[in-house]
Formats: structure tokens, C-alpha cells, sequence
């Protein structure tokens, strides 16, 4: 079975794909193209529900909580002001894509220009946070949490799995995400 860092690098692919979306999809409305309001509707949801509460909510749960822990200052330091910060503004953008996204639907032109800048940043922003993760945070995780620690982790992430699992998160995400790369790339 594998353990919880190796399903949330699994995970940081699909969100990864996503963003590749987005920027074929902004590139679309850059070049004069219409903005289709259910798509962006769907890539915002993507991000809210898997890439947020079901990716990041193991991540706050019950990796960083642990790290924070048991690795002391230089831990707490790189989640609490990097990770987390970083969290907390993907949010952030994908709230003001959202209200931007309403004000097109609204026939707002401007509005627009809002709504690719947020998905854009929210696509850097997490471009640059998944490699961190996947290059700094979990691999400091798994060389110095002690195995009992990572077999929480591990134990707790399975369950949010087979939970997410029996409500159909996973497949839902991931059938939205092949529908739009069909679409876009």
C-alpha cells in the first residue's frame, strides 16, 4: 500500500494538470476567445474541492500538524509562514476568480482581465508550491519524523481516503479534469 506523501505527490500530477487548463484556457481569452463560464466554474471547483479540501486538507491535517510537532522551529518555520501562507492565498485567488467569474457571467468585460489574473496567479503560485512540497517539505518529512509519526500520518490519511473514496471525490475530480484537458489541450 502506498503511504500518505507518495498519494499526495500522485495528487500534485492531477493538480498540476489542472494548471496546464488554466493557462490554455486564459491563453484562449487572451487571444479574443469567449469565456466559458461553466468551465471556469469547474476549474475553480476542482481547485476548492480537491485540490484544497480534499489534497490540502491531509496536508493541514495531519502531515504539517505533526511536522509542526516534532521537528521543531525550523518546522513550524517552513509551514505555519510558508506552506500554510501559501494555502491561504490560493484561496484567496480562487475567491476573487469566483467573484470575477460572477461578474462576467453579469456581461462585465473588464471583469475578465480579474478573472485570468487570478487563475494565473493561483496557477504560479502553485506551480512553485508543489515543487517545493514535493522537493523540500515532504522530503524533510519522511527523513526526519520518527516512522511511528509517518505511520499516523499514514493511517489518518488512508481513512480521509476511503472516506473521499466512497463518496466518489476522487473519480469525480479526476473524470472533470480528463473532460476539460479534452477541451483545452
Amino acid at each position: 500500500m502506498r503511504n500518505s506523501i507518495e498519494i499526495m505527490i500522485e495528487e500534485h500530477t492531477y493538480i498540476k494538470r489542472l494548471l496546464k487548463v488554466i493557462r490554455k484556457a486564459s491563453l484562449d481569452i487572451f487571444n479574443g476567445g469567449k469565456v466559458d463560464a461553466d468551465d471556469f466554474e469547474d476549474m475553480i471547483d476542482f481547485v476548492r474541492n480537491y485540490a484544497d479540501k480534499h489534497h490540502h486538507g491531509k496536508e493541514e491535517k495531519f502531515l504539517f500538524v505533526e511536522m509542526i510537532d516534532h521537528l521543531g522551529p525550523l518546522a513550524n518555520k517552513l509551514i505555519t509562514h510558508g506552506m500554510l501562507v501559501e494555502h491561504d492565498l490560493g484561496r484567496l485567488y480562487m475567491s476573487d476568480a469566483h467573484d470575477a467569474l460572477d461578474k462576467v457571467r453579469e456581461g462585465n468585460e473588464e471583469s475578465k482581465l480579474d478573472l485570468v489574473a487570478n487563475v494565473m496567479g493561483y496557477a504560479y503560485l502553485l506551480n512553485r508550491h508543489i515543487d517545493k512540497e514535493n522537493t523540500v517539505v515532504f522530503t524533510f518529512a519522511e527523513k526526519q519524523l520518527p516512522k511511528v509519526i509517518l505511520e499516523k500520518v499514514d493511517a489518518s490519511s488512508h481513512r480521509f481516503e476511503e472516506e473521499a473514496m466512497e463518496k466518489g471525490t476522487q473519480k469525480y475530480y479526476i473524470d472533470m479534469l480528463e473532460r476539460l484537458e479534452a477541451k483545452y489541450l
